[in-house]
């Protein structure tokens, strides 16, 4: 079941997520700005009518051009959609994404937005789809399939899966090592924290100071990984994927245990599930390491007064 659910997802969501992007650079033209979550951070409360809609166009897509994928659990950061119409149990979880980067989508402040989708289970992620519509001239892709991952510009006198297919995958061996370190989550203190890392002889990156999608960025190796507190289960979980295929890991920093997703909460505030804990990023143990003992002794509590 695992290959024909990979097999559904690389072959039909290419194109719907280039439809999803082209929808996306056209409603950021316009004031689609929606008040809805209140967690008390801007990062997180950032909702627009693109994300409603693109999900919408995601799970229906689905539905109607793959129903092996109604097989598996849905994990969809809004409630738009024919949700109802997959698993309400099994092994196989598709999580979706429709707009990573809201604040910079909405505030126009950055082009590091993203439509994602990945395949995982408790245990492992097993497939992620990255369509970046402000990469280059047309977008850009990251796509992690069990044994390749690429990334690169799209191309749309092709059909998608050409495009994909086309891209030359990430070699471990010649990836160079960043020492750049994304960083997110930590409420009022994501400055603060990323000083903090970059004092450990790292360099941190506080949101607002981030080039990019951290998708990219870390497949390539511009990037060296991420430190995370409390990260939700919708996006997160591609970088999980690109670390540990690239020879690295993802880990709770308090036990430099491998993250699993059997650990969720829901964050009534921001209206998501997350993970607990505090979570660090990296194709490099070394980098791993320095974060972990940084972070190790740090709150694990996102709202210190719930």
């Amino acid at each position: 079941m695992r290959k024909e659910i990979i097999a559904a997802l690389s072959k039909h969501m290419p194109d719907v997520m280039r439809w999803s992007g082209s929808l996306a650079r056209e409603l950021r033209k316009h004031n689609i700005a929606i008040t809805a979550k209140t967690s008390g951070s801007a990062l997180t409360d950032a909702l627009t009518l693109a994300d409603l809609t693109i999900q919408d166009l995601l799970i229906n897509a689905m539905r109607d051009r793959a129903p092996e994928l109604l097989k598996c659990r849905i994990e969809a950061e809004e409630s738009t959609g024919d949700l109802t119409r997959f698993a309400s149990e099994g092994e196989y979880i598709i999580a979706l994404d429709p707009i990573d980067g809201t604040k910079q989508f909405r505030d126009k402040s950055g082009d590091g937005y993203a439509v994602m989708l990945h395949l995982r289970t408790v245990d492992e992620v097993i497939y992620s789809l990255v369509y970046l519509p402000a990469f280059g001239e047309h977008g850009g892709w990251v796509e992690v399939h069990p044994d390749r991952i690429v990334t690169g510009a799209d191309d749309p006198a092709r059909p998608a899966r050409d495009v994909l297919d086309s891209l030359t995958p990430i070699d471990a061996k010649t990836r160079p090592h960043s020492k750049k370190i994304y960083l997110i989550g930590f409420q009022q203190r994501d400055v603060e924290r990323s000083e903090d890392v970059t004092r450990a002889g790292l360099e941190g990156v506080a949101p607002d100071d981030m080039p990019g999608s951290i998708y990219p960025l870390l497949a390539t190796g511009e990037f060296g990984g991420s430190l995370i507190h409390t990260p939700n289960v919708y996006d997160y979980p591609v970088s999980w994927q690109i670390a540990r295929q690239l020879g690295g890991d993802s880990v709770w920093v308090h036990d430099g245990q491998t993250v699993n997703f059997s650990e969720m909460w829901m964050d009534e505030r921001a209206d998501m599930l997350r993970l607990p804990g505090i979570v660090a990023t990296s194709a490099d143990q070394s980098t791993l390491e320095i974060l972990c003992d940084l972070a190790r002794e740090w709150s694990r509590e996102r709202y210190e007064n719930r």
